[in-house]
């Protein structure tokens, strides 16, 4: 037996699945969760000691790889100093000046500890700011474990098959509306209808929890431009494609401008870190400048600031960004042709460092539909041939995969050899 199986079945009796986020649970693939001691540059080592090409990249924020040099001095040198004061510091405001660099429209902005206080709390913003209470949101789409959100929601919401959950009273989401991703005329209509009570439109602008399906340039300008002209508030939640699909996130890449923005993962370097921002006028309804009640203990922790902060200054420095994409599009278009060459139906979707893998022959990909009727059968085979050859992708055919920087020419080169030979057993 693995020692994976042995601390699992520990883990279960003291934690609920054994487990403490669902997605880790493996339920979407079977088989037991890999316990990981250790992660280096592009590696992850089990329990086993066997090591991992890692695609998962604690589902986003390692963009530089795990245990970066530079990022672990900067957390050394910070927890030197303390690990939390309850109290301003100064690399608070310096994050919030480097964030602002590549998202000129979050004019004012808050951190906080995960994304899911980010979008909850855009959210009452949004609410607050108009005085209108319904919000419009996206199958698929997921903005954390937030009650009124978890309507259709995607990621683990999906693996489990459930993607409304119990607990959520009717009441709290009475009024969320529920669209179908990439259809205006869908949001038109609820437009149409519900126009003076409508607070936001929520959505990933490139969804990454059912699998990364990049969102309409058309689809996008259209929200906008409903949003505008109705006065309700466009909400972005970029906590995976901020800084991941472009140094400036999706709204950069789309040249389309929401009211607000939501951030996480790559901003914490590897801690636990989200931030909302956007329009100073909007911003200006958040407490303690107005009546918008948001508060956090920890936010803004300052070994968390100089994870981040370390994180985006190495990101940002000249060639970084571009060589990551590059290395992204010559791994997508390797798992295009291996699969190509082995027969089997995939559609590959990729944007700056995401990919997402959809065993279908319908495509291109671009709905929560598509989604869901894809071969995930044929995923979680494949994704125990890959983790049985040393390559760690996400255990769920409905999340994305990220690259870092740390994978070089020879670990995509050995991972797309990896996915030759398990290509060759897919068939039914």
């Amino acid at each position: 037996m693995k020692h994976s199986e042995t601390l699992f079945q520990a883990a279960s009796q003291h934690i609920p699945g054994g487990v403490n986020s669902p997605v880790r649970a493996f339920r979407g693939v079977g088989g037991t969760p890999v316990f990981m001691r250790r992660a280096q540059g592009p590696y992850l080592y089990d329990e086993d000691y066997q090591r991992y090409v890692d695609y998962v990249c604690s589902w986003g924020p390692m963009i530089l790889g795990h245990a970066h040099p530079e990022v672990v001095e900067a957390v050394q040198q910070a927890a030197a100093h303390g690990l939390s004061f309850g109290a301003p510091t100064e690399a608070e405001t310096r994050m919030a000046q480097q964030i602002k660099v590549h998202f000129p429209s979050m004019e004012l902005l808050r951190m906080v500890s995960s994304g899911t206080e980010a979008t909850m709390s855009a959210l009452r913003l949004a609410r607050g700011y108009t005085g209108r209470n319904k919000i419009i949101k996206f199958q698929g789409n997921y903005h954390g474990h937030v009650d009124a959100l978890l309507v259709k929601a995607g990621s683990g919401a999906l693996t489990l098959g459930n993607p409304t959950s119990p607990g959520v009273p009717e009441a709290v989401v009475a009024d969320t509306i529920t669209l179908s991703y990439n259809d205006l005329d869908a949001v038109k209509q609820a437009f149409a209808e519900y126009g003076e009570e409508i607070a936001a439109v929520i959505l990933e602008p490139v969804a990454g929890n059912m699998n990364m399906v990049p969102a309409d340039a058309a689809f996008l300008q259209g929200l906008r431009d409903l949003c505008t002209r109705n006065g309700s508030v466009l909400i972005f939640d970029e906590v995976m494609s901020g800084f991941r699909v472009h140094l400036g996130g999706a709204q950069a890449r789309y040249g389309i401008t929401p009211d607000l923005t939501c951030l996480g993962k790559v901003v914490g370097g590897g801690m636990p870190v989200g931030a909302f921002g956007g329009r100073r006028e909007i911003m200006e309804h958040l407490s303690p400048l107005g009546g918008v009640y948001q508060a956090g203990t920890l936010a803004g922790n300052p070994v968390a600031m100089a994870a981040g902060l370390k994180t985006l200054e190495v990101l940002s420095r000249p060639g970084t960004f571009e060589a990551l994409e590059a290395t992204t599009r010559v791994l997508a278009d390797g798992f295009r042709e291996r699969a190509e060459r082995a027969g089997i139906p995939l559609q590959v979707t990729h944007m700056g460092s995401m990919l997402g893998l959809f065993f279908t022959e319908d495509g291109p990909v671009r709905t929560y539909q598509q989604v869901v009727d894809s071969n995930t059968a044929r995923y979680g085979r494949f994704f125990h041939g890959m983790l049985e050859n040393g390559v760690y992708l996400a255990p769920a055919a409905f999340e994305a995969s990220f690259v870092s920087t740390a994978h070089d020419d020879d670990v995509v080169e050995l991972t797309l050899d990896m996915a030759a030979r398990v290509m060759q057993n897919l068939g039914d």
